[in-house]
């Protein structure tokens, strides 16, 4: 029997009009790009989870209604749903990039570390705008930097996946505090732990790499897209088949999940009692009240990856000082509180932020954080694990 799964049912031709659009409005420029309209539009891309657009939708409308630009650009989000098929943000930079367009409505992009490897390793650094520094104010004291392209990118907050539990279910003297320790318990409970499909969600993205890469002595490895280390992909793929049998069931078959939330929805129901997440989604529906406060957060040792998300503006950006001017806007004590209230991200500026109900991520360091950027060596991992765990009954 396949391995089943949950998969969320979306309509995709909004997305595909909006990637379009994002091509340019207006007339064709001299060299076949294309002017984006008034100065004063400014088009902002983001992709992600749907926490995620629901955080950048408030972003948007404080930025237009409240910030110190209220009266100079109006933005206007234009967001990708992660894990939905098709193409990808960092598919329509590079298209972009690659067609040698000017005056797009990509005017400023937030990416998270495997879109920029990607882009930069279909491209090169001039994909992206150097950053006028002197046009974005707040990010002096910020000392969280980039995996690449440094100075073309502005990380404006921190995430990390980790590991969430039923603290009921749980007792505090069995939370695991290793890998080894996980998979102990994984292999003594059966049926109660999952992770999400590789690719359609970044917590079971996270379980699946560092599961692999744990077995590769070479930690700079987990920051490399160069197609080498897929020599040495068989251990830690023959670990996750061995713990396939051990996984969240339905009826006699392994589930796994559709997106983070998939797996969320598990725990928060008592369908298993652990799995991988990320801290800002577990904490910001915690504080929502759809996540029961009998659900916790660890790390474990080794720990699963986490990364400063970043926002640039494109070389082919139709409004680099709106751009710059969003960037600014993010770094703000304001934007900072939207951040940590609603998402739960991990602030890189605390002065004049509310921390209110933040106090589990104050521990967290994000300079120490364990970082992956594989590039698209992503795409050839997913495809393996389809194939060889994905397909298994």
């Amino acid at each position: 029997m396949k391995t089943k799964r949950l998969f969320a049912v979306l309509t995709t031709s909004a997305l595909l009009a909006s990637m379009l659009a994002g091509c340019g409005g207006g007339g064709s420029s001299a060299d076949g790009g294309q002017e984006s309209g008034s100065s004063k539009e400014l088009n902002v891309w983001a992709t992600g989870s749907d926490n995620v657009r629901q955080t950048f939708e408030k972003l948007v409308k404080d930025f237009n209604e409240n910030s110190e630009y209220k009266d100079q650009y109006e933005a206007k989000l234009n967001f990708m749903l992660s894990g939905t098929g098709g193409g990808t943000l960092a598919d329509s930079l590079v298209a972009a990039y690659r067609a040698k367009q000017t005056d797009t409505k990509f005017d400023v992009v937030d990416l998270g570390d495997d879109d920029l490897t990607k882009i930069l390793s279909l491209t090169s650094e001039d994909i992206l705008d150097d950053l006028d520094m002197s046009k974005i104010p707040n990010a002096e004291g910020v000392t969280a930097e980039p995996v690449a392209a440094k100075g073309k990118i502005q990380p404006y907050r921190g995430t990390t996946v980790i590991l969430a539990y039923n603290s009921e279910t749980v007792p505090e003297d069995e939370v695991p505090k290793t890998m080894d320790e996980l998979v102990e318990w994984i292999k003594a409970h059966p049926g109660r732990f999952a992770y999400n499909t590789p690719g359609t969600g970044g917590a079971g993205d996270s379980f699946v790499r560092t599961s692999i890469y744990n077995f590769i002595d070479d930690e700079t490895a987990l920051m490399s897209s160069d197609p080498k280390w897929e020599e040495q992909w068989d251990e830690g793929f023959a670990f996750l088949k061995d713990l396939h049998p051990y996984m969240y069931k339905s009826g006699d078959t392994v589930v796994y999940p559709n997106k983070n939330q998939g797996t969320l929805d598990l725990l928060t129901q008592g369908e298993i009692d652990m799995c991988p997440n990320w801290a800002d989604m577990v904490l910001s529906q915690r504080k929502a009240g759809t996540v029961p406060e009998k659900i916790k957060i660890t790390t474990i040792e080794p720990s699963f990856t986490g990364s400063v998300q970043g926002i640039a503006v494109p070389s082919f950006s139709g409004n680099k000082e709106g751009g710059h001017a969003f960037i600014n806007y993010l770094l703000s004590p304001e934007a900072q509180t939207i951040l940590v209230q609603d998402m739960a991200a991990i602030p890189l500026k605390t002065d004049g932020v509310d921390l209110t109900g933040a106090e589990e991520l104050m521990n967290m360091d994000v300079s120490a954080f364990r970082t992956q950027a594989l590039g698209d060596l992503v795409t050839h991992l997913n495809a393996r694990w389809d194939e060889e765990i994905g397909t298994l009954g």
